[in-house]
């Protein structure tokens, strides 16, 4: 296995909200699959689409355009909690360095809406970077990753759905 070096990663895409976003979900940085995509979750083994796809009873998104439009046509924000730091490959657990991203500007066009994480990386560095300055607690989802293993997509489905869908289909 070769050795990954560290390299500086600096979010280069634009949050995906608008003023009907009714929740927001936050991951921690771009994946290599995702920088080189130039959109979010671009690894093919990423779980993320299929899992919102299933909990919209839709058909899951191909394109970059296609998954923008599912997102904003279902009240879902997306961003991530870093705005830059040092990171080998595509590993959470190796980030270090970490610059908070700025939630403000996304939080002046949904307003307060429920924030959820994606993983506990991303749950970690909300709570230590941001939770503060936005007041709102994040709610802890299971990472749609390929490295967490122990959670099948049947299982991250099931979750993700009862925590979004009370957000997603109230009223």
């Amino acid at each position: 296995m070769k050795e990954e070096n560290w390299e500086r990663v600096t979010h280069t895409f634009l949050p995906i909200c608008n003023r009907h976003s009714k929740v927001l979900i936050l991951g921690t940085a771009p994946s290599v699959k995702s920088r080189e995509n130039n959109f979010y979750y671009g690894h093919p083994q990423n779980r993320f689409w299929k899992v919102l796809a299933a909990t919209c009873g839709a058909q899951v998104p191909e394109t970059s355009e296609e998954k923008k439009t599912f997102l904003l046509s279902n009240g879902i924000a997306i961003y991530d909690v870093i705005e830059s730091c040092d990171i080998k490959g595509s590993s959470d657990s190796s980030i270090r360095n970490v610059v908070p991203a700025n939630l403000s500007e996304i939080l002046n066009i949904t307003g307060e809406v429920p924030i959820f994480g994606n993983g506990g990386t991303a749950f970690r560095l909300y709570q230590k970077h941001q939770q503060k300055q936005t007041g709102i607690p994040m709610i802890l989802l299971p990472s749609s990753s390929p490295a967490n293993a122990a959670w099948n997509l049947e299982r991250l489905i099931e979750v993700w759905g009862n925590e979004l869908k009370p957000y997603l289909f109230e009223g």
